[in-house]
């Protein structure tokens, strides 16, 4: 099924692209979840009308996340820990946490644009990106300590 994507869907296409996906993916999931159009003649056409609407829209959403990623430049966050006697730690360090480790800094951020490929699970200090963008990543410095 064809169809015209809404908003930017990970690994599919950007706004305004016509794409081809499973009939069941499109009605199950893209076009409830509003992410996507059925690609007819009549949604193409109004798709030629609303492309300069969503090139403005792409600017501004592009610009709001370049203004989001200066917060985040030298923002570093510490996170306190239950540990084990050999400093391993009771549990894991997830995205949640870290968003609301960056919330309680004044910083509003989604917990899904935190980038871990698994949870901390150690003490230390690391590096985690933040997606704002496609085009935009900003970095948090995460301390993860123990809990006295």
């Amino acid at each position: 099924m064809q169809v015209i994507l809404r908003e930017d869907v990970d690994k599919l296409g950007k706004i305004g692209d016509t794409v081809k996906v499973r009939d069941g993916y499109a009605r199950n999931f893209l076009i409830p979840m509003k992410k996507a159009l059925e690609a007819t003649t009549k949604n193409m056409r109004a798709l030629d009308h609303a492309k300069k609407m969503i090139s403005d829209r792409l600017r501004l959403v592009k610009k709001e996340a370049a203004a989001a990623a200066d917060k985040f430049k030298g923002l570093s966050v510490t996170i306190k820990a239950k540990t084990g006697e050999e400093g391993k730690l009771f549990g894991s360090v997830t995205s949640m946490d870290i968003a609301e480790a960056v919330k309680a800094q004044g910083v509003d951020i989604d917990r899904r644009k935190i980038v871990l490929d698994e949870p901390l699970k150690r003490l230390g200090e690391f590096t985690v990106p933040v997606k704002l963008h496609t085009d935009i990543t900003a970095e948090i410095k995460v301390s993860v300590v123990a809990e006295e």
